[in-house]
């Protein structure tokens, strides 16, 4: 039986305190981050560029296909996405959850595993956010703050004919993933 660790044997800073153990830092611009009651950033110079996404269980994703591990990632990369959109380096996010009494600490570690492996795969830090109870499913809330050369940043309504568009991922890979995953749950015999 695998082991599970209820989340209120910890309170709200026992768990921030389990969650943010092993927190690396990647950037210089990090002054402060997880432990006191805000971050602090020093872009050097730069502009910061800064973007935010809720993601709602049944809403945004579906944990019958979705290993936390991949939400995790899933959550920090996307915010990551609109950073780069904007021509900006990402740095910093803060990830800010809500959850029932269905989700033990073993789950949450899952969930941060992969937070944790996007941070380290594109070198940002994550320097904080919060968390919180809810009454049924499971809330994500991602900041990502990025910098960009003063001026140098690219806004949506400036696009031209003849610019070039970049994008980040497999185009249409989440959709047939979820796709083929749908399907396999509604083939004959499968209740």
């Amino acid at each position: 039986m695998e082991e599970r660790t209820e989340i209120e044997s910890l309170g709200e800073f026992g768990l921030i305190d389990h969650l943010t153990r092993n927190i690396e830092i990647h950037n210089a611009s990090t002054i402060t981050g997880v432990g006191d009651d805000a971050a602090v950033i020093d872009h050097f110079g730069k502009q910061t560029v800064i973007s935010t996404d809720v993601l709602v269980e049944n809403i945004h994703f579906d944990l019958m296909y979705t290993p936390l591990k991949h939400l995790g990632y899933k959550s920090v990369v996307v915010n990551l996405s609109d950073i780069c959109a904007m021509n900006a380096i990402p740095t910093h996010v803060t990830v800010s959850i809500a959850f029932s009494n269905r989700f033990s600490l073993e789950a949450l570690d899952e969930f941060y595993e992969g937070v944790y492996a996007a941070c380290e795969r594109y070198k940002v830090d994550l320097i904080g956010g919060d968390t919180s109870s809810s009454q049924k499913g499971f809330f994500i809330s991602v900041t990502a703050v990025g910098e960009v050369a003063p001026d140098k940043f690219v806004k949506r309504s400036t696009a031209q004919k003849g610019d070039l568009i970049c994008v980040s991922g497999d185009l249409g890979g989440a959709y047939l993933g979820l796709t083929i995953l749908e399907r396999k749950e509604n083939l004959p015999g499968k209740s």
